[in-house]
């Protein structure tokens, strides 16, 4: 085997790298990544393409359909995926986050089954955010990451076990321009993978669990196969035995629906399930789909978990899990309590109740919060209605879902001239705040909010005349998604709100100045409103549409210093 040394060659940082995060950027763990990058990238480039490619064929009408050439996959009753591993047989209730200290500790206080720490859609990939994550991780794995943040003290509790730690890497679409290998950026996925893994998979064996993941936005079972390939490589190269690993994998994508059961199998000594990530897979439908006119959806608050398409993916995932003998994980509740109106609060908190019911008796095995208030709803209504520490029993054999049951576009409503100001609201108040390294953030409402790289209390108060799903929800990347491709969409094909106004290119722009004029106006000095317009303007249009926001704003935060030989750091 080649030495550190070796490996390292063509290896550059451009990060800036302080005392304490040295210990995370070892040049061993900078080799591993190495031999990640050098092993994957190119098929994690083919498979880019790919999506492209598929793209291309939906834009000429090919909808897709269950695929002929793994129908024996789906049709062979005798393989399953892995046994729940230690820590995550009960998952009733999972929080999530970014990987911030304070939320760190804060979500492992919490009295919840899980915490998925996150590295993608809630957590913006400042060089900063990134690394400090990293080392916010493995203080917390070994039980030495309390600290002080003024007058106050922030500690593990030791009255019980914590939650059983995931880790959300980057999807595959995603770079780290930080760190250069042989010219080229590194995937952010394996980025992310690799320092977590190569810094923790045998101290978190040591301490009964993991390392367990959260793999995001995949749109095929190759990208899956991907996936287990690393964790393969990841295993045999760091002496893990194979199978230690556990990947989750959330199901957002339209063509990922299609593709469940061979996800599942491609991953299946590795597997640990799949997860509803709502957000994303409403934002994926429509990004697919956006040049048919027949996909177009009404205002954001019409699109639920019960209308057709979105019902019909949830008992599929359900279904597909169960028959293969691994978790079917619920959808996040990305409400937060209104801590100055009672009522708008038991309105809110009614509504995660109905949806943590709706789950539980679909037969999910667990849902998602974002913050500990919600928790205590979940866990009272699957305490109640789920004894056993899963279903995995149930096995919903009275579902039948077809292609056309996926794509079945019959939801009712209309869209509105209050919905496209909400879009561009909530589009905005993201991208602002993710241009400033901020990755999930409140909109619309004074919160307090469970994202610690914020304030406490966000600095003005952002009210819409009306109570309602979106005043007090924690938005991140996924919301963001759906808002500026609904927005697109409904530029795109001209479509006539509710009142009467087409929407046209002319109208989506004089109503995004008044947004942006409005909210820079009420936002403190040093605000970046106007430059998160000037990207969201692009993407508003009907015109031109980028692959993904994180993407588009992603040079903005990057913070290259001096290139530095891996070796010599």
């Amino acid at each position: 085997m080649a030495s550190t040394e070796a490996i390292l060659a063509g290896v550059t940082v451009l990060g800036t790298v302080t005392e304490d995060q040295r210990k995370i950027l070892t040049p061993g763990a900078l080799a591993f990544l190495a031999l990640l990058q050098r092993s994957f990238n190119a098929t994690r480039k083919e498979l880019l393409e790919r999506r492209k490619l598929r793209q291309a064929e939906i834009d000429k009408g090919l909808l897709p359909i269950f695929l002929p050439e793994t129908q024996h996959i789906r049709d062979d009753p005798t393989w399953k995926g892995a046994p729940p591993a230690p820590g995550l047989v009960d998952r009733r209730v999972e929080i999530t986050g970014p990987t911030d200290r304070k939320m760190v500790v804060n979500a492992l206080n919490s009295n919840v089954w899980t915490y998925m720490a996150d590295f993608e859609d809630s957590s913006a990939p400042t060089w900063e955010n990134m690394i400090s994550g990293q080392v916010n991780l493995y203080d917390a794995i070994r039980k030495q990451v309390d600290f002080k943040l003024g007058p106050k003290e922030y500690k593990l509790r030791t009255d019980r076990t914590p939650p059983t730690l995931i880790v959300r890497p980057r999807g595959w679409h995603l770079e780290e321009k930080h760190v250069l290998v042989d010219g080229e950026p590194m995937s952010g996925s394996l980025f992310d993978f690799g320092l977590y893994f190569y810094h923790n998979a045998v101290e978190t064996q040591k301490r009964g669990f993991g390392p367990y993941f959260y793999l995001p936005k995949m749109e095929s079972h190759l990208e899956a196969r991907l996936w287990n390939d690393a964790f393969n490589l990841a295993q045999d190269s760091c002496g893990v035995p194979r199978g230690t690993i556990r990947g989750t994998v959330l199901i957002e994508t339209i063509l990922a629906a299609f593709e469940m059961e061979e996800i599942i199998y491609e991953l299946r000594d590795h597997s640990s399930g799949l997860n509803c990530g709502r957000w994303d897979y409403i934002f994926s439908v429509i990004k697919k789909f956006r040049n048919n006119p027949n996909f177009v959806l009404p205002d954001r608050a019409q699109v639920t978990m019960t209308v057709p398409f979105m019902d019909a993916y949830v008992k599929l995932l359900i279904q597909t899990c169960h028959k293969r003998g691994v978790h079917a994980m619920g959808g996040m509740a990305a409400q937060i309590p209104i801590k100055d109106d009672p009522k708008a609060n038991d309105k809110a908190m009614e509504g995660v109740r109905a949806d943590k019911l709706r789950e539980v008796r679909a037969g999910h095995d667990g849902t998602w919060v974002a913050h500990p208030a919600l928790a205590v709803i979940a866990t009272e209504i699957f305490n109640k209605h789920m004894p056993t520490p899963n279903q995995l029993f149930i096995r919903r054999e009275d579902v039948k879902v077809t292609p056309n049951d996926l794509l079945n576009m019959n939801v009712p409503g209309a869209v509105t001239e209050e919905g496209i100001k909400k879009n561009l609201n909530i589009g905005l108040g993201y991208m602002e705040a993710w241009v400033r390294g901020v990755g999930c953030v409140p909109i619309n409402y004074l919160m307090y909010v469970f994202a610690p790289n914020l304030p406490t209390v966000l600095p003005q108060k952002r009210q819409l005349p009306n109570h309602d799903f979106f005043n007090n929800n924690r938005e991140d990347a996924a919301t963001a998604e759906v808002s500026r491709s609904q927005l697109w969409q409904w530029c795109k094909h001209g479509v006539t709100t509710a009142e009467g106004k087409k929407v046209t290119k002319q109208y989506a722009q004089k109503l995004l100045k008044e947004c942006v004029d409005d909210l820079a106006s009420k936002a403190p000095k040093g605000n970046k409103y106007y430059l998160a317009a000037q990207y969201f303007e692009t993407q508003v249009t009907g015109e031109d549409y980028a692959d993904f926001l994180t993407s588009l704003l992603y040079n903005e935060i990057i913070s290259p210093g001096t290139a530095k030989a891996a070796a010599k750091l």
